[in-house]
């Protein structure tokens, strides 16, 4: 057992040094090795990070998987004690079926007092799950807390838009906003979320459910719950079957002069966790196999003519005892150990290359910075195993021939 590893150890360092007296030659063959690897890390990288932003935009319109989209309403006109009688039905449910992500959304308007005049604010009426299970980005200072909706002075999250509407000021200071569309209410902005940010745009906010009911009026209250959604993220292995159950435990409850209906986001074929990128990764995949393929050509080419011009350093290594086994090992090794090293070096340089902002910024539809999907690993690790297999099958013919190498060789050269 002792022999075996002194071998292999023995044949590492062979390789090593020999990768070091022949370093011109090797780094020349290396460049395309090295070239190929960059290519196949970014191609997959890219791929990864444009898989993981197109499910997340799909998420932060749709919901995880599985999102059950609760629509409740009676067949008149709505009322309040009607809203609080669906809410109460609703908690009930989620209670008994052990719900832990839930939020209501609703669309509402408020005019808001900035400096240079009052503006009309698009606010979306949400609960503190919402930024969870949307996906939610935050820019500066924080999403709510579970104690906010307590606060004497509302809390509300804003866009980009709003927060330079407001002259961008810094949130440490705990800047607010008078609001005359919502009874005069002084509202504590805490956070400024990512969005699409276009010149002209409306400025938008978020808003806890329990804070906007504190200071809107009775009939803005019931004319935006006459809108809301009730959502669940649930399991997806028992989301539809889950959804019935809620369905006509709602029903049951609400009687019948109330319509209830479930929606599952994982009906029609539009499941957010589908790869919708499967394909562009696939076409990645083989762009950059075709690539790595040609650069392990140009190294076997170039290992096989170095092996030929070694044929007496071999021969010699033979007359002293070295066997056919440590031979082959010794010179496959010398293949691996520099594709090792290219593979790192062009991993290296794709990891450079997507921290590049604009790259990065294309490849994530603009999201950079907190929050942007990082550099996948999964990326790095096949660029490297991909580089070790084309060194081991670069090596495998020149091997061969090393092996074939006699005593006698080494008199002719």
């Amino acid at each position: 057992m002792n022999g075996f590893f002194a071998g292999i150890v023995g044949a590492f360092s062979d390789a090593a040094q020999e990768v070091r007296v022949h370093r011109g030659r090797v780094l020349l063959s290396l460049v395309g090795v090295a070239a190929a690897v960059t290519a196949l890390t970014v191609s997959m990288a890219f791929a990864d990070i444009a898989q993981r932003t197109v499910v997340e935009q799909m998420e932060t319109y749709m919901g995880r998987p599985t999102t059950l989209d609760l629509n409740a309403m009676p067949k008149g006109e709505l009322r309040l004690d009607q809203v609080e009688q669906i809410e109460d039905a609703w908690f009930a449910v989620m209670d008994r079926s052990d719900v832990s992500y839930a939020t209501r959304e609703a669309n509402a308007t408020a005019r808001m007092r900035f400096s240079d005049g009052a503006q009309e604010v698009s606010l979306q009426i949400v609960d503190q799950p919402y930024a969870t299970m949307r996906h939610t980005r935050m820019l500066e200072g924080s999403w709510f807390a579970p104690g906010d909706s307590q606060r004497l002075a509302p809390a509300i999250v804003v866009s980009r838009s709003f927060h330079q509407a407001l002259g961008s000021p810094d949130l440490r200071t705990h800047p607010t906003i008078v609001s005359p569309g919502l009874g005069n209410a002084r509202l504590v902005i805490i956070g400024v979320y990512d969005g699409p940010l276009f010149e002209g745009m409306m400025p938008e906010a978020m808003m806890l459910t329990s804070s906007y009911r504190q200071v809107a009026s009775e009939t803005d209250v019931v004319s935006t719950a006459s809108g809301i959604r009730y959502q669940m993220w649930v399991p997806q292995d028992i989301g539809e079957e889950l959804g019935k159950r809620i369905e006509q435990s709602m029903s049951s409850a609400l009687g019948t002069d109330f319509s209830v209906n479930v929606y599952n986001n994982n009906q029609g074929g539009m499941d957010p966790s589908q790869d919708p990128t499967v394909i562009f990764r696939l076409l990645s995949l083989g762009i950059g196999a075709i690539i790595l393929i040609l650069g392990a050509l140009g190294l076997v080419n170039i290992a096989i003519v170095s092996v030929r011009q070694r044929v007496r350093e071999i021969g010699v290594r033979r007359s002293f005892g070295a066997s056919t086994g440590r031979v082959f090992f010794s010179v496959m090794m010398e293949s691996v150990v520099a594709t090792v090293v290219a593979g790192f070096v062009g991993v290296m340089i794709a990891i450079l290359i997507m921290r590049i902002p604009a790259v990065y910024g294309i490849f994530t539809g603009g999201a950079v910075g907190t929050g942007a999907p990082a550099f996948p690993v999964g990326a790095a690790v096949t660029g490297m195993v991909a580089a070790t297999i084309v060194g081991a099958l670069a090596g495998l013919i020149p091997a061969i021939i090393a092996t074939r190498v006699k005593v006698i060789d080494a008199l002719r050269y």
